[in-house]
């Protein structure tokens, strides 16, 4: 189907041209007809005066959200509003009437406008949104490439529970029964066991949460790094706030005036080195203002996160802090813990405009001392035989960091919640569209 793309009508002025998309609006007056085309590059006015030939029949038949192909003639016309330009159309197709009402508008509520998920990927914001995950993909990937990493697509189907056998879905598989990835850290860790240094992947995850916030997901996308020979998570958070500069810098340039137009949202590049603080300090800062959920002993509930994050932004100017040294009790058997205090983890979190986006550590590497860590969290040790065995046979120190892709675009555009930056969401409520 032979076609010219709106943007690029600019560059073809007076001359007789075919695009194609969908009717936005139709503005039918007496004498003259307007009908605004959409395209996924962007709008244009359609002008066409009445003479009652088949074009204006065409168009007083016409419904919004048509999809449509025009041929005509490209006009400069500087009272038009969009680009300066117009097309006086000489031949008008409807090739896929809609039907009328729209089933969705915008006024349309967060549930419903999932329902009609197609069509509410039709507005350009939410066109704007999968580009900027585009180019933020491309930059992860450009940035992974640069500094060393292979990119491994890790097994989503398990024989056993990865890590503790909750938050897991259970599928049938040929007479037993496997499981749904919850993370893809083992495999990560089991690829740097085989001697690939730096480990890299973007991919589903799938957690068995009863969790109905604007943050979690019952599956997303999730970005994983794994770093060889790191003597700390010192090494891993450097390596983040690397590649956090490196993809906002490439979404601002690539995106920036649009992301302003539709979410009034400036991105911003971090400066290196992020803020850093630890459990401890941040809980006791925290407690003095007030702050002492109950339940909540060692670890950050999302009131904390986001004071913690107002209090750091207010001090430094900073929207990022990475909270270090998590309490054994609240992490992984796997992570860890440091010399001079084994009540702790050489563990992080990455906080962004006051919610958690990353979690990393630097892995315990040492099979004794993870056989030991599993056992004290009263682990079975059976469904972790092979991840294990790994660490028999001479495993390096190393460390990595899991991030949630729609959790950072959703704080990069400003919007309320993982739903808008998700192409189809799925949560303990939703498995439809």
């Amino acid at each position: 189907m032979s076609r010219t793309l709106i943007r690029d009508l600019s560059l073809r002025p007076d001359e007789t041209v075919t695009v194609c998309g969908w009717i936005q609006a139709l503005r039918l007056q007496r004498r003259i007809q307007f009908v605004i085309i959409r395209d996924h590059t962007g709008l244009l006015q359609v002008t066409h005066t009445r003479t009652g030939d088949a074009i204006e029949a065409t168009f007083e038949n016409a419904t919004a959200e048509s999809a449509v192909r025009i041929t005509g003639k490209v006009v400069r016309n500087d009272k038009v509003k969009l680009g300066g330009l117009e097309l006086i159309p000489e031949r008008v197709e409807i090739l896929a009437a809609a039907r009328a009402p729209l089933p969705i508008d915008e006024h349309t509520n967060l549930d419903q406008r999932m329902d009609w998920r197609f069509l509410d990927l039709r507005r350009p914001e939410q066109q704007l949104v999968f580009q900027v995950q585009t180019t933020a993909e491309r930059a992860m990937r450009e940035f992974a490439a640069t500094e060393g990493f292979t990119e491994l697509h890790t097994p989503k189907l398990m024989g056993t529970a990865s890590e503790s056998g909750a938050e897991v879905f259970e599928v049938g598989y040929f007479g037993r029964t496997a499981y749904l990835a919850q993370s893809p850290q083992f495999y990560k860790q089991m690829a740097i066991a085989g001697g690939i240094d730096r480990v890299f992947e973007i991919g589903s995850v799938f957690r068995a949460e009863p969790s109905f916030t604007s943050r979690h997901a019952t599956e997303f996308t999730g970005v994983d790094l794994e770093i060889a020979w790191t003597d700390s998570a010192e090494n891993v958070m450097a390596v983040e706030e690397r590649m956090l500069r490196h993809v906002l810098a490439e979404v601002r340039d690539r995106h920036g005036t649009e992301i302003r137009q539709h979410f009034g949202v400036a991105v911003r590049v971090p400066e290196t080195p992020f803020p850093r603080i630890t459990m401890a300090e941040a809980l006791g800062r925290l407690r003095t203002t007030g702050w002492d959920p109950e339940g909540v002993k060692n670890d950050l509930d999302p009131e904390g996160e986001r004071a913690l994050s107002t209090q750091i932004a207010a001090e430094t100017g900073h929207e990022f802090v990475f909270v270090t040294r998590f309490p054994a009790s609240v992490r992984p058997f796997y992570h860890l813990r440091p010399a001079d205090d084994p009540t702790v983890t050489e563990s992080f979190d990455l906080l962004w405009k006051g919610i958690e986006i990353t979690t990393g550590a630097q892995r315990e590497h040492r099979h004794d001392i993870l056989v030991a860590q599993a056992r004290e969290k009263h682990m079975d040790l059976e469904p972790l035989r092979s991840y294990l065995d790994c660490f028999r046979y001479g495993t390096p120190p190393h460390g990595g960091l899991g991030l949630g892709l729609a959790r950072f675009l959703m704080l990069l555009l400003n919007l309320p919640s993982i739903r808008e930056t998700t192409f189809l969401f799925r949560g303990p409520h939703r498995l439809e569209p």
